[in-house]
This record gives C-alpha cells, sequence and structure tokens, in this order.
C-alpha cells in the first residue's frame, strides 16, 4: 500500500474527512457510521442532512447488509457495474442512519470501479461515503487542485490520482422503478 492511500486511511480511522478521484469528479469521503464526520463532511459541503449521500464500495458485499433484500436481476445489475458508472437508490434498512438517507426510506449506492476509490474502499474494508467535492450547488473539482481552492486546508487529505473522463457526477436511477434520477 503506497504512503498516501495508508495516510488516508488513518485519517478516515480518526473521523476525519479526504478527497478522493472517482470515476467522474473528485468526491469529498468519510466513514459512513461516524455521525460526526458526515456531520462535518455535510457543512464543508454547505448541504442540508436531508437530502441524503452517496455510499461507494469496492463490492456489493460492502453494502448488502444496509438495504432490503433486491430480486436476483436488479442485484445482479448493482453488483456488476458496466461502461459509466451508475449509482442505485435502493430500499434501505430502517436502522440506517438519517444522515446517510436523509429524509427518504432509500440508499444511494456504487460500486466503484475507479482503481485509487476501489483501493481506498477495500482497505477501508468497508463502504464510505462519496459526495462530489463541492460546495453545495457549486461544479465538482476534478482535479486535487480544484479541490484544495474550494476546500482551502479544510479536508485531512487528498488522494492525488485522475479522474475517469466524465467530469460530471455519475447518473442516479432508481433501482425499484428504473426511472432516471440524475442523467
Amino acid at each position: 500500500m503506497n504512503w498516501q492511500l495508508h495516510e488516508a486511511l488513518r485519517m478516515l480511522s480518526d473521523g476525519g474527512v479526504i478527497a478522493c478521484p472517482t470515476e467522474t469528479v473528485y468526491g469529498l469521503s468519510c466513514d459512513p457510521f461516524n455521525a460526526a464526520a458526515v456531520l462535518h463532511l455535510l457543512a464543508l459541503k454547505r448541504r442540508s442532512i436531508t437530502h441524503g449521500l452517496v455510499l461507494i464500495a469496492s463490492d456489493f458485499s460492502r453494502l448488502e447488509p444496509l438495504l432490503l433484500p433486491l430480486n436476483p436481476g436488479l442485484r445482479k445489475r448493482v453488483a456488476t457495474p458496466g461502461g459509466s458508472p451508475v449509482t442505485w437508490v435502493l430500499p434501505c434498512l430502517p436502522e440506517v442512519p438519517a444522515w446517510l438517507r436523509g429524509r427518504h426510506d432509500t440508499l444511494a449506492v456504487r460500486i466503484t470501479t475507479h482503481p485509487l476509490a476501489k483501493a481506498l474502499c477495500r482497505q477501508w474494508d468497508g463502504p464510505l461515503v462519496s459526495s462530489s467535492a463541492n460546495r453545495h450547488g457549486r461544479n465538482p473539482a476534478c482535479n486535487a487542485l480544484m479541490v484544495r481552492k474550494a476546500f482551502d486546508g479544510q479536508l485531512d487529505c487528498i488522494l492525488h490520482g485522475d479522474t475517469g473522463k466524465t467530469r460530471t457526477p455519475s447518473r442516479i436511477r432508481d433501482g425499484i422503478s428504473g426511472r432516471i434520477l440524475r442523467g
């Protein structure tokens, strides 16, 4: 494991908020089960807790314990990401914290295919929050310099790496209806 990944994991364990490249743009990440870390991330973004957040993981088994059972076809589509990244909004267990699901009874999840984000999730051994690196309503950061300018020393760590080719956040799809919520 490289020093950069090691430092990011240490910051996450200490309740920190980090930035990491993803398949599309840079994302802000933290431990989803640390309420203080999630609330700090939301404060940095100036985003309401009512919206809910996206969780990423290296494989579906890390997200499945948070979700209601899925039919086999949907489970396969969610668990095996294809070409362009899709974040799925799926029914979650009622005990999933409100700071993750917002005012919804669903949770937004994505299996990351980005090598650095995937390695981070794998080493973390669980899901991570991944919310675009921007202040709410502003354009997301596409590189480490943009992250640094947007958050000016307020993050605990910035992982350096290339994002995917798409410069907009992932498509969001309702898993039950199939409707595209963000395209």
